[in-house]
């Protein structure tokens, strides 16, 4: 869900979205809110490229030798883009993956990294919103927690884990760098790290849950569907606006 310093929410759900983007072509499709006009996409950007001879993205967790990581995205990739837009490489790097990885299970749903680095931005300034640091293992401490959804003003939202996952047994909160729902969480959760663990406040599993997420509307590219998926996500024309307009910034800048 938004931060709530910054959004009204109409419906309660997934707070995930994603610019429309032809996997490895940075061609986004932004819905301007007060006329429904597509703004310019920027200019065409390479995807992270994968290397088994590259050394791991910085403070990535190590994989077990007998489980390379084929989703691996470049060291040389990663430190040129993260300077030129300003993301740290710990979430770059599994913004990264998310993307190579989905684009080899899903290739028709077309969701890439500047998309899921605009959530993250967006949802908790990549892990850092409030005090909060993401370390070495993908984890932000201290831990990211949404408001309590009890009515008040984003909506209600009754328990749905018994308080396992947000520490709240009466009412929801969001979780995580990418603010999950904890009921979203429970069925759409992954493991992107490769660490046997489904955790919604480490980076790497939060980006390839929502990168699967977001692929469940169809394909992405076509600026209908996006919008319809976006939309059902968020009824906040405002935050979809603001998701697509850092999609863009970021893809502009690491052309």
């Amino acid at each position: 869900m938004p931060r709530p310093d910054r959004y009204l929410v109409g419906a309660i759900g997934l707070a995930v979205l994603t610019v429309a983007l032809v996997i490895g072509v940075g061609v986004a499709f932004a819905y301007d809110a007060s006329s429904a006009r597509r703004r310019t996409p920027p200019p065409a950007q390479p995807a992270p490229a994968v290397t088994g001879a590259a050394p791991a993205a910085p403070a990535a967790p190590a994989l077990p030798a007998t489980a390379p990581d084929p989703y691996r995205p470049d060291a040389a990739w990663l430190a040129r883009v993260a300077g030129q837009t300003g993301i740290p490489p710990r979430a770059l790097a599994a913004y990264a993956r998310a993307h190579l990885r989905v684009a080899a299970e899903q290739p028709g749903c077309r969701v890439a990294w500047n998309s899921l680095a605009a959530i993250g931005g967006i949802e908790s300034h990549h892990g850092s919103v409030d005090g909060s640091a993401l370390g070495d293992d993908g984890v932000p401490r201290p831990r990211i927690l949404g408001p309590v959804l009890d009515g008040g003003a984003f909506g209600a939202v009754h328990d749905t884990d018994g308080g396992v996952l947000d520490g709240e047994s009466t009412w929801d909160r969001a979780i995580g760098p990418l603010q999950f729902i904890p009921s979203t969480w429970l069925r759409w959760g992954a493991d992107g790290n490769g660490d046997g663990v489904v955790d919604p406040n480490q980076i790497d599993d939060a980006a390839l849950a929502a990168a699967r997420y977001l692929c469940h509307a169809g394909d992405l590219a076509d600026p209908d569907t996006w919008r319809s998926a976006v939309f059902s996500f968020n009824h906040s024309d405002t935050y979809v606006a603001d998701i697509a307009d850092l999609a863009n910034v970021y893809a502009s800048r690491a052309r």
